[in-house]
């Protein structure tokens, strides 16, 4: 039987995560190819990302391949998707989410507390530079591209004193440098997406779709349902300071969402919860409530 083939991008943790997805559809009897797919994100990877247009940059070549039928499925990392899908693919899969907070990596150990007055912050990610500057404004807080160890790389070289990185993405590529020290995800909201690996197909494609289904979690899509639909109200790109993260309690889900200024110097913050069933009308309602208390303004997010 011709294998199933499955786009990725290229990097070193994406491949990661393609490979988790495959071993998963090997061991259900599904032969897999797994095929690398470079996208403009990549190939200007130097560049700041909300210059570029967004994080999409990292999936449209792989969509595009995937609606040619030059792949029959993709692994994205969910933080990586604008709230907008295309026509013709449905987000057919969701594994069992990663943790899905942030970790501080420091050269010398210690927390965000620990750091010196103008110590200089990596990170490319306006919601980790917001929430930074608003724990700590004398940070200086400047971008930082290139993979994870890359980014690690940078900072054993001195370029700077602390970057701030996914914990999701640490676990999967094997990584435990030194001095990781968890951000509390109570007070640093994670990203909308973040820790969740999405498996995308053709919306008619029912063959694939139904080996995919094997793969879904329920509570992890009932989150990524919640987390989208609240990015989907807020009408925010992936440039914009916010952060929205749902999370299963019992049959329940509590969910916690932030919009912030671009220098952290407003940060509004709200929670809700509701059963998970419920899920995508938790995401639209907490995103109401922050928008009515003038997340739009905070925030410059495009309602």
């Amino acid at each position: 039987m011709t294998p199933l083939r499955v786009g990725t991008r290229g990097s070193a943790l994406a491949l990661a995560q393609a490979r988790a997805v495959a071993a998963r559809l090997e061991a259900l009897g599904t032969g897999v190819e797994i095929v690398p797919i470079r996208t403009e994100g990549d190939r200007l990877l130097e560049a700041r990302l909300a210059a570029l247009g967004g994080k999409g940059l990292f999936v449209r070549e792989i969509e595009e391949a995937l609606l040619a039928g030059a792949v029959e499925c993709a692994v994205h990392s969910l933080k990586d998707l604008p709230a907008e899908r295309p026509a013709g693919l449905v987000l057919a899969a969701f594994p069992p989410r990663e943790d899905p907070g942030d970790v501080l990596v420091t050269r010398g150990g210690g927390g965000l507390d620990d750091l010196p007055a103008g110590a200089v912050v990596g990170t490319s990610s306006p919601r980790r530079r917001a929430l930074a500057l608003a724990l700590r404004p004398d940070l200086v807080v400047e971008p930082i591209r290139g993979n994870v160890d890359t980014r690690l790389r940078k900072l054993e070289d001195g370029g700077f004193d602390a970057v701030i990185l996914a914990a999701a993405g640490l676990r999967r590529l094997g990584l435990a440098p030194a001095h990781a020290r968890p951000l509390d995800p109570e007070v640093f909201v994670p990203a909308v997406g973040q820790g969740i690996v999405a498996v995308e197909t053709r919306q008619a494609d029912g063959r694939v779709r139904a080996l995919l289904a094997a793969l879904d979690h329920a509570p992890t899509r009932a989150c990524a349902r919640a987390e989208r639909a609240y990015l989907g109200r807020l009408g925010a790109s992936c440039n914009s300071p916010m952060a929205g993260h749902a999370r299963v309690v019992g049959a329940r889900l509590e969910m916690a969402g932030l919009v912030a200024s671009e220098d952290g110097t407003h940060v509004l913050r709200g929670g809700d919860a509701a059963p998970a069933a419920e899920a995508e009308a938790l995401g639209r309602r907490l995103a109401d409530a922050l928008l009515a208390r003038g997340a739009a303004s905070v925030a410059a997010l495009r309602v």
